[in-house]
Parts: C-alpha cells; sequence; structure tokens
C-alpha cells in the first residue's frame, strides 16, 4: 500500500525526552535542501543528527525493529538498509519555521533510493501551536498524529510538509530506509 502506517507509541515518553536530550547535546544547526542550498521560504528548522554512538544505538535498533514489521504488514518493498543518520528537526515559533511541500527522494546517490520516510513525534502537543505534519497520499493532505511517542511511515515520494509554527517548539526525529531505486 501507498498511504502512510500510523505507528502509536514507536517511543515511550522519557525516550522521547531522552532523543531530545542527545540531539541537544550533539548541537542544532540550520537545515537546509538538497545539497546544501538555502531557502528559508521552503524550508525553516534546526537539525541535529544522532550518530550510531553507543549512546544511540538504542534508537536505530528501535527503528530497524518498527520498519521491518511495518514494511512487511504494509508496504512490501525492498529494502537494504539505513544509508543516512537519524535526524532531529526543531521547528519554532520564533524563526517562523516550516517546511513546504516536497518528497524525500530526489536524484542524488543516497536520495535516489530513500523508500521509506519515518517520523516520530518527540513533543507534547500542548507545547506548541502549528507545526503539524501532513502528508498527501490520496490527493489531499491529511494531518498524522501529534501525540507524543507516535511515528508514521509513508513512501518517500510522497507529498508532505510541516505547516509554519504559530507558538512553542516542537521536535521531531526523521530517518529514511533506502532500497534498490523505484523502478
Amino acid at each position: 500500500m501507498l498511504t502512510p502506517f500510523a505507528w502509536p507509541d514507536m517511543f515511550a515518553d522519557d525516550e522521547c525526552d531522552e532523543i531530545i536530550r542527545m540531539a541537544n547535546a550533539s548541537g542544532f544547526r540550520d537545515a537546509g535542501l538538497v545539497r546544501g542550498r538555502k531557502n528559508s521560504s521552503i524550508r525553516s528548522a534546526k537539525i541535529a543528527w544522532l550518530g550510531e554512538a553507543n549512546e544511540t544505538a538504542w534508537v536505530l535498533d528501535r527503528l530497524v525493529g518498527t520498519v521491518v514489521s511495518a514494511n512487511r504488514q504494509h508496504f512490501g518493498f525492498k529494502l537494504a538498509d539505513f544509508a543516512e543518520e537519524v535526524q532531529v528537526a526543531l521547528y519554532d515559533v520564533d524563526d517562523g519555521d516550516h517546511f513546504d511541500w516536497h518528497v524525500d527522494i530526489g536524484s542524488g546517490p543516497i536520495a535516489s533510493k530513500r523508500k521509506l520516510t519515518v517520523v516520530a513525534q518527540l513533543s507534547d502537543k500542548e507545547s506548541y501551536m502549528g507545526g503539524e505534519l501532513a502528508v498527501n497520499s490520496t490527493g489531499a493532505a491529511e494531518t498524522v498524529s501529534e501525540l507524543k511517542g507516535d511515528g508514521v511511515l509513508f513512501p518517500s515520494f510522497l507529498p508532505h510538509r510541516v505547516s509554519k509554527m504559530e507558538a512553542g517548539a516542537r521536535y521531531s526525529l526523521t530517518t529514511w530506509v533506502h532500497g534498490p531505486a523505484f523502478e
């Protein structure tokens, strides 16, 4: 199926807090677009990368288990690996952060092999307004769960966006699962 696959409670509340702590420790920088380009009318956010160090290995382990199960149940894609580090995004109202409609698959050597996008909500919905993740798989935008710890998986070629922040700050985790390029 090509529709998003919801994964409630991908991470527990305390695990979300720990992921945010690790991202803060690694340091946030301005997010960009493909090949490091910047265009704040398309994307404004901060990002941090979680490597595969001992302290962060459990995050990738959890994602691997989630992806294997969801792919078996819902997508049936040929998957090979996680060729990119896990990204934590910070969307803040002070900077008018957002990410306009886009797809995650591209023409580069890594982006062309993105098959699934995985996003987990790390913030309490009560701590911000705006910043909703919407995915368009049917011709109409559908907002995904904003409950802390909930995740969603969707084909990387589906258009999606994060609406403009209206209050507070929102943290989310994103990674991509790679495989043979779609034909």
